[in-house]
């Protein structure tokens, strides 16, 4: 089971929006189980449970983890393909977003639209990878900062612009024999608070004072934004 894979198909991806076929995979993704068992679980008849299942299954969802015997009944045990699963621009078609048609670098909805353009493409890139069955070499930095003041947020994005730019002029080789585009997506924007957080109050750091720690409480005094390690290792698709 993947812990995150892409829905790139509209149809799947209605039907990952049904109420009671969402909790069947959530259901699904904590451990495998049977129509019957599921029928239980969410108050359902079994039979409209393996209808449930089925249309699942048709498109990629669920899928088969292994057969019982209970009595003189041979029993399904399903399993989520995914823990978690994300809907690509590409279920939208023509209405997905587009970063091209206008830009702003300062401008929510323009980081929107290529933020929806990086979950289009790396899901499409993750799911050729798996039909190639290659690695898919990614890289990605997800970390918090905060700043003292507007000012010093500007001289911070004026810094990191300037230091991308000279990396990028070091590195770009257009002529490169072997050589493959990247694209580079830099993004800040305001932390979001707490589900009832008061006001004032920033939202806890994304990692803790070990480096990779998701959700930790950062080491005493230290003064530095808190940043994942980065890994170098290609992701499996």
């Amino acid at each position: 089971m993947w812990d995150v894979t892409v829905i790139e198909d509209a149809s799947a991806a209605a039907a990952t929006l049904d109420p009671v076929r969402a909790r069947l995979l959530a259901e699904l993704a904590a451990g495998p189980a049977s129509a019957t068992m599921l029928a239980g679980r969410v108050g359902l008849p079994r039979q409209k449970v393996n209808y449930h299942l089925k249309t699942l299954e048709r498109h990629g969802l669920v899928e088969l983890a292994g057969e019982r015997r209970k009595g003189n009944v041979t029993e399904r045990l399903m399993r989520a393909s995914a823990a978690s699963y994300v809907i690509s621009p590409l279920a939208l078609a023509q209405v997905q977003p587009d970063p091209d048609r206008f830009r702003d670098h300062l401008s929510a909805r323009w980081m929107l639209a290529v933020a929806a353009r990086l979950v289009r493409d790396v899901g499409s890139l993750i799911t050729g990878a798996a039909r190639a069955r290659k690695r898919l070499a990614t890289y990605a930095l997800d970390g918090e900062i905060r700043f003292a003041s507007a000012a010093d947020r500007a001289a911070f994005v004026e810094e990191l612009t300037r230091g991308v730019g000279a990396l990028i002029a070091r590195y770009h080789d257009e002529h490169g024999e072997g050589g493959r585009a990247h694209r580079i997506v830099l993004a800040l924007h305001p932390a979001v608070k707490p589900e009832g957080a008061s006001p004032g109050v920033d939202a806890p750091a994304s990692g803790g004072g070990v480096p990779g720690a998701g959700g930790g409480v950062p080491t005493p005094g230290a003064g530095a934004p808190v940043l994942d390690r980065p890994s170098t290792t290609p992701d499996g698709a």
